[in-house]
């Protein structure tokens, strides 16, 4: 059986904007955790994209 999720920490996950406007092949996601409670709006980072060997904004997708 399931476990029931403890406290306001839920999964989330951060996908590459600038990869996705390129129109080049694949995608660059990452999983990290946040807060639902303290950060209710959706999160917004800077992560190594390794397609495009830089750092770019990556934000939280549904």
């Amino acid at each position: 059986m399931a476990k029931k999720a403890k406290g306001n920490r839920i999964q989330v996950i951060m996908e590459c904007t600038e990869h996705k406007a390129s129109g080049m092949p694949g995608t660059s996601r990452y999983i990290t955790t946040k807060n639902r409670k303290n950060t209710t709006e959706r999160l917004e980072l800077k992560k190594y994209n390794s397609v495009l060997k830089k750092v770019t904004v990556h934000k939280e997708i549904k």
